[in-house]
């Protein structure tokens, strides 16, 4: 028995996304702030698919949001494709349950059937929209239409046998609703203002308001986490949970993502105009964060700050350190705009903080055109060299050409600055250092040295050094440069820029 009271008092979150497209960050969000809760309280994170709508249903969305997921390093405890003892974790899976949970409703009295067409249901809404009101099949109306309450038992079951049918919420008149969220406080609504909502519909498949109240019981979710478009449902799923005499689950409904202006939720359009990532991996033709070269862990940092603060300072965490310090008392009720220079800022901080091998190892795709006879070595040191220049790893492709492409032309305002200093005298030292073998490490006080007779201003012989090996002025130190070319390359370009 103790067992069983244990095991209900456990914290168990859901996240439910529809497989109708791709998951957009921010569902991930919602995901993350389940998966962070969870993971605090020593809890489970489950993973269900609600495709109870199969006209909407996109082939290969399902099997997206699972990689995306497990890529964002957020996998699930159960769910369609680890299992667990609460499934199905499909909803079109589960279609005999909802049938009998809707014959408990209807032998309670909390639901009927409604055979009215919705032909004859659009008549009445556009007579309604003609008088500028709005059409609520409802307690006040209810005993006007083709449904279970105004027909006898006998006539009810030949429809039933007969024609197509919903299965409509009973909805008591006089009711005062009243539910807490844990973002916003307390919820009233009256009952009066709610229409007797279909559970379930005329092609057998509940509605997601039915289904999402039976499964969150079924599986035993003791908080359900999720965004605050959902925040106007609220008082119907209430209504269901009492029809059934269930107890509800702690509701906590999230703030938007905003666009970056602030005004209006982040669409994929924003990221088209704007020219960043809205979802976590490729979908189709749009570019995904992971593509652009976020890390995973970088990204999730970034989203847990984005409508959620710690109290602190500090902005770069460990997924750790976030399920350590994760309270849902500080997430915040209004939206929070999305800053995409904010999260390469992120992931700029993640990558000064994470060993080259580590990179090397996990994101190889970002670093494999790099010559194939460079040794491991090379290019972990190439990538360690430019590390602090990059924000996303997909910059790192131009960022390292210097090293692996000899210059075609060079800056003609550089070579126009530094032009009355003689910069061919100049490379002609750099070019026997090169020939006699001198180490790298050693040229620049040779150089120095060199010039105490020349007397050039010592700007103009580096720009020189740097324009003959590199082509411009950019990039990490000139002579780190040299030493990981190696001396062959380097004294190539030295003579090439003489001749030039």
């Amino acid at each position: 028995m103790l067992s069983l009271i244990k095991k209900r008092m456990s914290v168990r979150v859901r996240f439910a996304p529809s497989p109708t497209g791709a998951l957009h960050i921010g569902g991930l969000r919602t995901a993350l702030y389940n998966y962070l809760f969870a993971k605090s309280k020593g809890g489970k994170f489950i993973l269900r698919i609600e495709d109870t709508d199969q006209n909407r249903k996109v082939e290969k969305a399902e099997a997206y949001i699972v990689e995306a997921l497990n890529w964002s390093g957020l996998v699930p405890d159960e769910g369609p494709s680890v299992g667990g003892e609460y499934g199905p974790y499909r909803q079109s899976e589960r279609k005999n349950i909802y049938r009998d949970h809707i014959e408990m409703l209807i032998e309670k009295g909390k639901a009927y059937y409604a055979f009215d067409t919705a032909e004859e249901l659009s008549i009445i809404r556009t007579h309604y929209e003609e008088q500028k009101k709005t059409f609520k099949y409802g307690a006040h109306n209810r005993m006007q239409f083709n449904n279970s309450l105004t027909q006898k038992k006998e006539k009810t079951q030949e429809l039933i046998e007969t024609i197509p049918y919903v299965i409509r919420l009973k909805v008591e008149e006089g009711k005062t609703i009243k539910v807490e969220d844990g973002v916003r406080g307390f919820i009233e609504t009256q009952s009066g203002e709610i229409d007797d909502k279909i559970l379930l519909k005329a092609d057998g498949m509940p509605t997601y308001h039915f289904a999402n109240v039976v499964d969150d019981h079924l599986m035993e979710i003791s908080h359900v986490i999720r965004g605050e478009e959902w925040l106007p449902s609220l008082p119907l799923h209430q209504m269901i949970y009492d029809a059934f005499e269930w107890t509800a689950p702690k509701f906590m409904h999230l703030p938007l993502i905003l666009k970056p202006q602030g005004k209006g939720k982040l669409s994929k359009r924003d990221g088209e105009k704007m020219g960043f990532p809205v979802y976590p991996l490729q979908w189709e033709n749009f570019e995904g964060f992971k593509e652009r070269g976020f890390l995973p862990e970088a990204l999730m940092n970034y989203l847990a700050l984005l409508g959620w603060n710690p109290g602190t300072e500090e902005e770069i965490f460990k997924k750790e350190d976030l399920i350590k310090i994760f309270n849902p008392e500080k997430i915040q009720k209004g939206g929070a705009k999305f800053d995409f220079e904010k999260a390469k800022w992120v992931n700029h901080k993640f990558l000064e903080i994470t060993a080259p091998k580590i990179i090397l190892e996990r994101f190889p795709e970002f670093l494999d055109y790099l010559p194939y006879d460079w040794s491991e070595k090379k290019r972990s040191d190439v990538y360690a060299l430019l590390r602090d220049r990059l924000f996303l790893l997909n910059e790192f492709k131009v960022e390292s050409e210097l090293f692996w492409k000899d210059p075609k032309e060079y800056d003609s305002k550089v070579l126009d600055k530094i032009l009355k200093h003689n910069p061919k005298k100049i490379i002609s030292q750099f070019v026997r250092f090169a020939q006699e073998d001198i180490p790298v490490n050693e040229w620049k006080e040779r150089i120095q040295k060199w010039n105490e007779n020349e007397g050039l201003p010592f700007g103009a012989i580096m720009q020189s050094l740097r324009l003959a090996i590199v082509g411009n002025l950019s990039g990490p130190d000139i002579f780190n440069i040299c030493e990981i070319i190696g001396n062959e390359i380097t004294l190539v370009r030295l003579e090439n820029f003489i001749i030039h």
